[in-house]
Formats: structure tokens, C-alpha cells, sequence
């Protein structure tokens, strides 16, 4: 399988969805990262030394999977879905022929995201079906599919770790919690994780998923037997 991932700034990927790609890259998917803005906004540093670094850092990350990432460069803090970003994802997606694109949801709490996502729907069209990361702390989002992702618990944090300029420690955080809780959902084994994702069926893709890692295994629930005044 080719999958293609996008993210907006470049520790977006880490952040939401390395888990699942490390599952792909078990599987022997041929994985592209794509980062659509150069991220020199995301510190006090001088903005070009920043995106240098952010650069080198994105690039150490993404070989922890054995993918190359391609930088789009697009102004950090001012993506918006125009024809100059449609066209270039739209040369991407043609270019990687992938089998399935994820990206960020439309409702994502960062505008750079929510443009990514909105100029990716637009670009995939009848091309490829797109697969929306859950967003930060799940707020608004009613995942479809959960992958799990518990024996990649470890690489996903080092992929996040990788990006030393952002203070990676409050995300390796924020993503364990939200991984966990996602997998609660799945009334997975105590100690599991999982990534949720959100699929919105388009003409002519209505099921994905065969195109995806397993989901956590379900576990039995046993009902309580026990009479009222009975010992437990």
C-alpha cells in the first residue's frame, strides 16, 4: 500500500497519527509525510533558523519509519485551501499515488489545519479517499475507525521526542492520554492505545476499511449476575 500523510506544521504527524503510520510501516506500506507549512512561527527563535531546525527535525522523525518527507513550504500561520495549495496537493496526491490520504479534521482547533483539510478534500476528489486524524484533546470529533496502536507506544514518542524545538514532552503527554482514552472507548485490554480517525463516505469511496491497520480486539463484557445482597 502507498499512503500518503499530511500534516500542517511539521510535529502534526507525530502528534496524531505516528502511531498508525509505524502500523503501516509494519505492514510494509510505502508511507510520503507531507508538511504543508515551514513552521517558523512555532517558537521565539529567528523565523529561518526555526524552520531549518523544524525542517531537520521533521526529517529525523519521518526516518524513524523509513519515509522521506517533502516539505510544501507554504507560510506558517497563513494557510488557507486557495488554488496555489489545491494545486500543489493536487501534483502530490499524482505524483505518490496513494491508496489513502490522511489529515487533519475540518473542525481542528489550529486554522492551518482546518485549511489543510478543507484544501485536501477539495484536491483528493475522485483520486483517493481521505481520512481525518482525531483533533487536539478529541474536542468535537466523532471518530468512525480506531487502529491500534499499542506496540507502537514507544516509536511514537520518540517521534514526537524528535522535535526538541517544541517542548515535545507536554505532547508526548497530551497524545499517551488521548491515545488511552480512545482505546477505552474500544473497551480495549487496560494498558492499550489507539489513534481514532473519522471517515466521511464520498462517491466513489464508502468503506476503507480494508485499508486500514486492526482496530483494538473487542473484549467479552460479562454481565453482573449477582442478586441484590449477594456477596461479590
Amino acid at each position: 500500500m502507498k499512503i500518503l500523510a499530511l500534516g500542517a506544521h511539521p510535529d502534526d504527524i507525530e502528534i496524531f497519527m505516528f502511531g498508525t503510520l509505524a502500523a503501516y510501516a509494519a505492514q510494509g506500506a510505502e508511507l510520503t509525510f507531507a508538511v504543508a507549512t515551514d513552521g517558523a512561527k512555532g517558537g521565539k527563535s529567528d523565523p529561518a533558523v526555526l524552520a531549518r531546525v523544524r525542517r531537520e527535525e521533521a526529517t529525523a522523525a519521518a526516518a524513524l519509519l523509513g519515509a522521506a518527507p517533502r516539505f510544501l513550504d507554504f507560510p506558517d500561520g497563513e494557510l488557507v485551501a486557495d488554488a496555489a495549495l489545491i494545486g500543489v496537493l493536487k501534483t502530490l496526491i499524482r505524483e505518490t499515488g496513494p491508496e489513502l490520504v490522511i489529515t487533519h479534521a475540518p473542525n481542528d482547533y489550529h486554522a492551518d489545519h482546518r485549511a489543510l483539510s478543507d484544501g485536501v478534500r477539495i484536491a483528493a476528489s475522485f483520486a483517493v479517499p481521505v481520512l481525518h486524524a482525531d483533533t487536539m484533546g478529541g474536542t468535537g470529533f466523532a471518530p468512525t475507525h480506531y487502529v491500534d496502536i499499542s506496540a507502537y507506544r514507544d516509536i511514537k514518542s520518540q517521534g514526537i521526542r524528535m522535535h526538541r524545538s517544541q517542548r515535545p514532552e507536554q505532547y508526548v503527554d497530551r497524545a499517551r492520554i488521548q491515545n488511552e482514552f480512545r482505546a477505552g472507548q474500544c473497551n480495549a485490554v487496560p494498558g492499550s492505545l489507539a489513534e481514532a480517525f473519522r471517515f466521511e463516505p464520498t462517491f466513489p469511496f464508502a468503506d476503507i476499511r480494508a485499508l486500514l491497520p486492526p482496530a483494538p480486539p473487542v473484549r467479552p463484557v460479562t454481565p453482573q449476575t449477582n442478586l441484590i445482597g449477594e456477596a461479590g
